[in-house]
């Protein structure tokens, strides 16, 4: 079967469409920004567009289908694309989830382990919440959150007045006592076929994934159980693209955390620890061509994000780093602010240690926040 060149539309600019559009270099597809502002991750790597439904049948003319970095294209606009007859992938039914509130109802209703929850708009839910299940309670935006914010532990009434209680919708949750954060990426394209990523331990400070190891220091049968519940939510929702899952792991069981409906920062150590990256594979995916292997190319696989610092701007200590064997450095070509995720690091080895290593002395060498700050 014959595949004809293709031109990939993605919306956003940032750092995921950067890597997007390296990873569609080797395969001759042309990629295209769709963005309502100019994004430096990307601003000279592709073309920008701005985002615009006024004339949506012109997106046509520019690509072969549309696919997405981010979730913050209201769900309308979405729709209108898809009106047009453009393959929109994932879909808009797909990209509705994003919305956590959507996503736990949805997960619920389709018999996957999540947390006992409540939506609401009012404190006085989530005071009644509370008294069920016991303070602290986890509070999270329903939509519009991302890297700890927009997500709250509240540990008794006083703690409501830190919430932007102003007629928007949140998920109200159990404060877990968690085992262990995990991860998998789960890869489908529209005639079917499926691939699933190594599952991964991530390490989170202050709400940030800041540490993704691969594969994950859990159980075979843990293992095989994220992997199987990655396949069957790909099948069960339609995906077509790359679903990122983060599950917690309670009580020795699974539990679902979050749904990302697009490439993630968990599955960054890809790019050179498995034989075909998330981001090559999700340019497969929705141009429907075939998927590429998930599998690890080493025993371990250690990602760290580079985190701005007060110590000033990774850009001018790359020699540094690179002083530093068998690690590969990705800086997003964003401007520096401390807090601000500017790039990530990734080491292989033959023991995770080693892997750990290497990859925090890099980012330390980058002047990036450490893991302890």
């Amino acid at each position: 079967m014959s595949y004809p060149s293709a031109r990939v539309g993605i919306v956003g600019g940032g750092q995921l469409a950067r890597m997007l559009a390296q990873a569609a270099i080797p395969l001759s597809i042309d990629c295209h920004g769709f963005t309502d502002d100019s994004d430096e991750s990307t601003a000279t790597l592709i073309p920008h567009h701005r985002v615009t439904i006024d004339d949506p049948g012109a997106w046509r003319d520019l690509v072969d289908v549309v696919t997405f970095e981010h979730e913050l294209l209201a769900l309308d606009r979405v729709r209108v694309i898809e009106a047009t007859g453009l393959p929109v992938r994932p879909s808009s039914a797909v990209m509705s989830l994003s919305n956590k509130a959507t996503q736990r109802r949805r997960l619920g209703e389709l018999g996957f382990p999540v947390p006992d929850f409540v939506t609401t708009t009012t404190a006085d839910d989530i005071v009644a919440f509370a008294q069920r299940h016991k303070w602290p309670v986890v509070v999270k935006l329903a939509s519009g959150g991302y890297d700890g914010r927009g997500v709250w532990v509240v540990d008794d009434i006083d703690g409501l007045s830190a919430l932007p209680i102003d007629g928007r919708e949140f998920v109200v949750e159990p404060c877990l006592m968690l085992e262990r954060e995990i991860a998998v990426q789960v890869v489908r394209r529209p005639s079917g076929d499926i691939v699933v990523y190594p599952v991964v331990e991530t390490v989170q400070r202050d709400g940030m994934c800041r540490e993704v190891i691969a594969p994950a220091p859990i159980t075979s049968v843990l293992g095989a159980a994220a992997e199987q519940l990655a396949r069957d939510l790909a099948r069960a929702i339609g995906l077509e693209g790359v679903l990122a899952i983060e599950l917690f792991v309670v009580d020795g069981e699974l539990v679902v955390n979050e749904l990302a409906p697009r490439v993630h920062n968990s599955g960054h150590y890809s790019i050179e620890g498995c034989v075909t990256s998330q981001f090559e594979n999700q340019l497969r995916a929705v141009l429907d061509w075939p998927l590429g292997s998930p599998a690890l190319i080493a025993p371990h696989a250690v990602m760290v994000n580079v985190v701005g610092s007060d110590v000033g701007d990774p850009t001018d200590r790359i020699a540094d780093a690179l002083l530093i064997n068998d690690v590969h450095v990705h800086l997003y070509g964003k401007s520096w602010r401390p807090g601000r995720k500017l790039g990530h690091v990734t080491a292989l080895a033959g023991d995770v240690d080693s892997a750990r290593r290497r990859a925090h002395a890099a980012v330390h060498a980058l002047g990036g926040l450490a893991m302890d700050a």
